[in-house]
């Protein structure tokens, strides 16, 4: 369902009711059917003003033989409506929901699969909007034009075809209707697609400052500045107002202005009929049938331009979701080479990395030799790219030039995904999911022996924790942890990260929320545990790096020094001087 999805965007990205229908591939059969089941549903509805029409003639002539052929006819068909309307609907709706599904499924798979600098550039608030808002129009979109359009179509179908059977002269004046209800659509439908798109952008917006400033509500707080977050906010909400007050109108002026020329015509029609009738052109029963046909025909065009703002609505929004789907900023690993076993050896070859937007490296000409076990730790002041090597050994970045290789292979030519399996990382922002400490712990990891959970945790200092805590390790830890401290949210992560027996583990300042008793225990703790990984480690402090084999001294990009810690602080160079700041 996923990959037909993805290919359905990017065969007809450039037109969204091509790709709303290619979408639904493999269902039309179910449509089909459902249509078939719609059809025999109404067909009392379609033959009752033909039935009501033999009625008055019938008592306007004195003739009453038919009257019990008739009720029975319509007691039958009533019946029938029940069965035939649940498979209807049975059909359809599973048809429009597992699209809908589908869509939301492989929305939340183009996301882990785009590469990370893109998904910074993304606001989660968009993100959201997409998978909840605008799949949700589509699904709306969906039902209206399936349900909707196949209602009005057969309506008219039936109506028009009776019409023209009884009297070609009344069939005339009724297509009369057609051109007004395509000039008011076409009128209006510009306008109403543009103001859509207007609307649709800034729900998004707004969607992504509103969750920014939930995130960001205790900061605001601490500050003093919730009126000025509210003011902030406010702002995007008086945009909303405005734009959806102005589709509101438009789609109002659209549909009074509609329904005002039908109801001019349908009087017409009577007028029309009635002399029709004194001029013995036709019975006067069926001045009641074509009155009746007459407003199921302005009720199905009324009904497509009511349909227009869903549909513009939901093309939008096929529109908003192609924006993420045909993004072509992924992560690919196609044809590249899938390692099966990793030693941890480790060579930089004059790598540079420059960042889009910027003008200088943020790493330049970086070149250095890890040995597998080793500890390395990275120290410089801030910005000096400590963090960008970190993410060009994990592949979420490749260097603008230069090569970096792991186990004498080049790390542009592996597969990273089967290169992670053997990679723990604890970044320095601790991110937790709303589960319980236990689920943090062994998340994507199946059968994990306690003995194995119950070591981790010891090594961890997650113990004393775990022991005060009334659920143990079933406790949940809120939404992004928020029920724990800044140190026992590390030390979770940190757990994670010890519980997958990695070849290489990277820290980003991982233990800056532990003291400093915890964190020797944890470093010493990472080669017993682990089997002796090769560490990358970023740290400020200087005192937590003791036992790295190798400290390299960053700044601006560039090497410095590089050395054991009592070798560089016998120096007495640029570490000696971080060292005493």
């Amino acid at each position: 369902m996923e990959e037909r999805i993805q290919k359905s965007y990017q065969k007809y990205h450039a037109n969204a009711f091509q790709t709303l229908l290619h979408l639904y591939q493999g269902n039309y059969w179910r449509f089909a059917m459902s249509g078939l089941f719609f059809i025999i549903k109404h067909l009392p509805s379609w033959l009752m003003p033909i039935a009501i029409a033999n009625v008055i003639n019938a008592a306007s002539s004195k003739d009453s033989s038919q009257l019990q052929a008739i009720y029975f006819n319509a007691f039958l068909m009533a019946c029938q409506n029940i069965l035939t309307n649940y498979f209807h609907v049975k059909y359809h709706s599973t048809s429009i929901r597992q699209v809908e599904a589908g869509l939301r499924a492989t929305l939340i798979k183009k996301i882990q699969e785009l590469s990370i600098p893109y998904q910074k550039e993304l606001q989660s608030g968009r993100i959201q909007s997409k998978i909840i808002r605008d799949v949700e129009a589509i699904q709306t979109l969906s039902s209206q034009v399936f349900v909707s359009g196949l209602n009005i179509a057969v309506n008219l179908f039936v109506a028009l075809g009776i019409t023209l059977y009884k009297s070609p002269v009344v069939f005339m004046f009724f297509l009369l209707t057609v051109p007004l209800a395509a000039f008011v659509t076409l009128f209006f439908r510009k306008r109403i697609r543009q103001s859509n798109s207007d609307f649709r952008q800034e729900m998004e917006e707004t969607s992504a400052k509103v969750i920014e400033v939930i995130e960001l509500a205790p900061i605001a707080r601490a500050h003093g500045l919730e009126k000025h977050e509210t003011t902030r906010l406010n702002k995007h909400f008086t945009q909303i107002y405005e734009k959806g007050f102005h589709l509101d109108i438009l789609q109002s002026v659209f549909g009074s202005v509609s329904w005002a020329s039908f109801q001019i015509f349908q009087l017409i029609c009577l007028i029309f009929t009635g002399i029709l009738a004194l001029q013995g052109r036709i019975q006067p029963g069926d001045v009641v049938m074509y009155q009746t046909y007459f407003t199921t025909i302005v009720n199905s065009v009324s009904g497509m331009i009511t349909l227009i703002p869903t549909i513009s609505k939901g093309m939008e929004s096929i529109t908003s979701i192609g924006e993420l789907l045909i993004a072509g900023d992924v992560e690919t690993y196609h044809g590249k080479k899938k390692i099966q076993h990793l030693d941890g050896n480790f060579r930089f070859e004059d790598v540079s990395f420059l960042y889009p937007d910027s003008l200088k490296p943020i790493i330049d000409h970086f070149s250095l030799e890890v040995k597998a076990g080793e500890t390395i730790a990275f120290v410089g002041p801030s910005g000096s790219g400590k963090s960008t090597l970190l993410n060009l050994l994990i592949g979420f970045i490749q260097p603008t030039s230069g090569k970096i290789f792991l186990d004498d292979q080049p790390l542009d030519e592996l597969d990273m995904r089967s290169v992670r399996n053997y990679l723990a990382v604890v970044p320095q922002t601790t991110l937790l999911f709303s589960a319980s400490i236990k689920e943090n712990i062994t998340y994507g990891l199946k059968n994990v022996s306690k003995e194995r959970l119950d070591e981790v945790i010891e090594a961890a200092q997650l113990s004393s924790l775990i022991d005060q805590l009334p659920d143990g390790l079933d406790t949940l830890v809120g939404e992004h942890g928020n029920k724990l401290s800044g140190g026992q949210k590390q030390r979770i992560s940190i757990a994670r990260a010890l519980i997958r027996q990695p070849k290489i583990i990277l820290l980003d300042e991982a233990t800056s929320a532990l003291d400093n008793q915890s964190e020797k225990k944890i470093q010493q703790a990472l080669n017993y545990l682990t089997e002796t990984p090769t560490t990358f480690i970023v740290a400020h402090r200087l005192s937590t790096i003791k036992e790295a084999d190798k400290i390299v001294v960053i700044d601006e990009g560039k090497i410095v020094e590089i050395g054991t810690y009592e070798k560089l602080l016998a120096q007495k160079g640029y570490f000696y001087r971080l060292k005493n700041e």
